[in-house]
């Protein structure tokens, strides 16, 4: 296993059982030798299933057949199977066909209809995936289903991430508690265009599907699709998410389902980029005074994905006018002369020039930290946008060097 990264969190988090959700984990062999890399997940009948998926023009063959298969009949059962090893991205018709087969050999062992059957892969592009050793490992998944096995379903799906990734929330309501608990992997390749690497939740809640899948979709623009590792979107991103109908009803957006479930996908959010590959610094670039919200966007995710940003801050060096430079080449309304920039509380510089109070040793003492901010205002209007990120370092470079050795 890679080193851990040092941006990694202290444990992996408690997570409730959610009534009405099963998991087991197998070693199947897909690629990785002695470890688990198959996850299963069932769903009593009657949950509601929303997704959002990578919006990639050479999106994986799993990607398409869940896409196809959201908003279908929630009165059988469902199940949502996940191998790490293979992403079954760019096989044609052969990876069509895998699908197919692990969706049937799941719908048998599991008693569900194969159209409520999800499917996700992820790992290297190209190769065909041998469905063979997972559908192997289908009884013995079956046979190990229980309700407290979110932890190890979370180890399954890794590919070069260092940690597991885990996030939980309750909710109190009238009706009582509602819970939620979600997973994620990820840890390069990522510069998600709908949600992230992948991402599964689960919770008690009785909710509706399209208003589901309304909560995912907004709530994954403002937590998933504002991080970046290296600006590279996957073909395998997705984001699945099922509620079990076991608990509290939820009936409207912005209630305090949709706060606590926008507060556990940003901390999954953040967990992904912590994990970035080779990662030694954590940073959040704010961006205000922008002519629309859009224009802040585009320049906060300019600075998060330059190389020469990330190296510097990996180097902690306090090179500000590459932050001009990511500004100046990001296609929004800019202004050299209204232009302000900080690195946490250190004003940097202003109207067009370093800050007079600026001193070098005040950004270099920033830089020295594992948790870096740049705030950059643009003196344009009220547009703002938060985004996050991690630095460049040698050890970027030397997973993706080999990564398929």
């Amino acid at each position: 296993m890679p080193t851990l990264s040092p941006l990694a969190p202290d444990r992996f988090p408690d997570l409730p059982e959610i009534a009405g959700l099963r998991l087991s984990t197998a070693q199947a062999g897909v690629r990785y030798a002695d470890r688990t890399d198959v996850m299963l997940a069932v769903l009593d009948p009657g949950a509601s299933i929303a997704g959002v998926f990578t919006r990639s023009a050479t999106r994986s063959a799993p990607v398409l057949d869940c896409q196809a298969k959201l908003g279908g009949d929630p009165e059988s059962g469902a199940a949502i199977l996940v191998n790490s090893g293979n992403s079954n991205a760019f096989t044609g018709r052969a990876g069509e066909a895998s699908v197919a087969r692990i969706c049937e050999a799941v719908a048998s062992a599991c008693d569900v209809p194969p159209a409520r059957v999800f499917t996700s892969s992820t790992g290297v592009i190209g190769e065909r995936l041998p469905d063979d050793r997972i559908r192997a490992a289908i009884d013995g998944l079956v046979g190990g289903l229980g309700p407290a096995n979110l932890p190890d379903a979370a180890r399954a799906i890794m590919t070069t991430d260092t940690f597991a990734k885990g996030a939980a929330r309750e909710v109190e309501t009238p009706e009582g508690t509602i819970r939620i608990a979600g997973i994620a992997k990820g840890s390069g390749m990522i510069a998600p265009d709908m949600a992230t690497m992948l991402v599964y939740i689960f919770t008690d809640a009785t909710i509706a599907q399209p208003l589901l899948q309304d909560i995912v979709g907004a709530t994954s623009d403002a937590t998933f699709n504002c991080i970046t590792v290296d600006s590279d979107t996957s073909t395998s991103d997705t984001l699945l998410a099922a509620a079990t109908m076991k608990g509290p009803q939820v009936t409207e957006r912005g209630g305090p389902f949709e706060l606590a479930l926008h507060d556990l996908m940003l901390e999954l959010a953040h967990q992904v980029v912590r994990d970035g590959e080779g990662a030694s610094k954590f940073i959040t670039v704010a961006v205000s005074g922008a002519a629309d919200d859009d224009d802040a966007r585009k320049v906060a995710m300019s600075i998060a994905n330059s190389p020469l940003v990330k190296t510097a801050i990996a180097g902690e060096d306090p090179n500000w006018g590459r932050i001009v430079m990511a500004v100046g080449k990001s296609g929004a309304q800019a202004d050299r002369d209204r232009l302000s920039i900080r690195f946490g509380d250190v004003l940097v510089a202003e109207d067009g020039w370093v800050a007079e109070s600026y001193t070098e040793e005040a950004g270099a003492a920033h830089m020295k930290r594992r948790e870096i901010e740049v705030g950059v205002d643009l003196g344009l209007g009220d547009g703002a946008a938060t985004v996050w990120t991690c630095d460049l370092t040698h050890g970027y470079i030397t997973i993706n060097a080999d990564y398929r050795s």
